[in-house]
């Protein structure tokens, strides 16, 4: 058995942005990449390399982090309690579960550069 979290929003698709996502999807997948439940956590607003998520995911078991943009430092704090992340995600968070349960999915190699690019109006842009 294997837990997946995917960082969603309300409609459950796929957050663009890991430390902006509204909730995490956290799915229990059997042995037979049957998916057995899916238990919705409530995200802290922040940085997802400051906030506390890595280790509420670890506690759930989490081992694997199917994300869409995400920065260097939350990869890295995910890492460090053992949580791999798939980088590049994105559309319905149960159709990417399906996808990478059969083996569909593979990490895209880009991370969110945020704290790099930013766009001169507060906020920042990504470059995936």
């Amino acid at each position: 058995m294997k837990k997946i979290a995917v960082p969603v929003t309300r409609s459950n698709q796929i957050d663009a942005h890991f430390g902006h996502c509204e909730f995490f999807n956290v799915y229990r997948v059997s042995d037979n990449n049957i998916i057995l439940e899916i238990q919705t956590i409530e995200s802290e607003k922040g940085c997802g390399c400051k906030s506390n998520i890595a280790s509420v995911l670890f506690e759930q078991g989490v081992t694997i982090m199917l994300a869409g943009g995400i920065g260097g430092g939350a990869i890295n704090v995910l890492n460090s309690v053992g949580i791999q992340v798939i980088k590049g995600c994105s559309g319905d968070a149960h159709e990417i579960i399906e996808q990478y349960i059969t083996g569909k999915i593979s990490d895209s190699n880009e991370s969110c550069m945020q704290h790099e690019h930013h766009n001169g109006h507060g906020g920042h842009v990504c470059k995936h």
